[in-house]
């Protein structure tokens, strides 16, 4: 699948989300070749991590395709998009290996989804991250994804980005616990990711997989509250609709709250 690469060398597994001219943004066969990739990833003995990045330096991905949401008309639709994006990240969650997400440029909606549910996350000096959907197709987060953020930055925080529309730069991105570590550009950046993953892969894989799966356990509470009204509310709504057609067609949006 050219639109997303694997490659393995020497035990460390390369993912690349490759669109670069739609800066990597994630069509749904993407999102499931992503999740496979995932899944497998127990089964081989040799693979000790994974590192996930975007090809290029402008994104690391702009979240889903919009195109894919042009169909969206009832609740079904909006649950089942929901339901396809969490069992990718929960299958990331759940993947026996470290995951690393290399970040240069942005990272938005799905794309920062993705990031932020990998065990470690280091980025270039441009990298941004943010969930820019109130100011662009008048959607929601799922409620695991919510409860997600809230604990590795905070509710506030996850209040902030969301109702600002604003994308966080690489340094605010650190401070927040975004980003544990910032590199000065994505040649930089591609080495150390690299290094890193190797680091890990000399580590007990047993220590590894434990913290993992501990803190994969401390998250579990936000899953067991329902959120379908909200994500209904909001797929199903003239806002987003509105949202899909201005976006794809270079608009400013017209929100109306229905």
């Amino acid at each position: 699948m050219d639109e997303l690469l694997y490659d393995i060398r020497d035990g460390i597994g390369f993912v690349t989300l490759n669109r670069p001219q739609a800066r990597n943004a994630l069509t749904f066969p993407m999102y499931e070749r992503l999740r496979e990739i995932a899944l497998s990833a127990g089964e081989d003995r040799d693979l000790r991590a994974i590192v996930i990045t975007g090809a290029g330096e402008k994104a690391f991905a702009a979240g889903t395709d919009i195109s894919q949401f042009t169909e969206f008309r009832t609740p079904e639709d909006a649950l089942a998009y929901e339901e396809r994006i969490d069992r990718v990240l929960v299958a990331l969650e759940e993947c026996p290996k470290p995951t690393i997400a290399a970040v240069a440029g942005a990272a938005t909606g799905g794309g920062a989804a993705i990031a932020a549910v990998c065990d470690m996350r280091i980025g270039a000096a441009n990298a941004r991250f943010g969930f820019p959907i109130a100011k662009t197709l008048g959607n929601c987060l799922s409620m695991a994804n919510y409860g997600r953020l809230a604990a590795l930055i905070g509710p506030a925080r996850v209040i902030d980005l969301v109702y600002t529309a604003r994308l966080v730069e690489a340094e605010e991105a650190k401070a927040i616990g975004l980003l544990s570590e910032v590199l000065p550009d994505h040649a930089a950046l591609q080495a150390r990711a690299e290094a890193l993953a190797r680091t890990i892969a000399g580590h007990a894989p047993l220590t590894l997989r434990a913290t993992k799966e501990a803190m994969r356990r401390l998250r579990l509470a936000a899953r067991q509250v329902n959120g379908d009204d909200l994500v209904t509310m909001c797929f199903t709504s003239d806002d987003f609709r509105e949202g899909v057609q201005a976006f794809l067609a270079k608009r400013p949006m017209q929100w109306t709250g229905r």
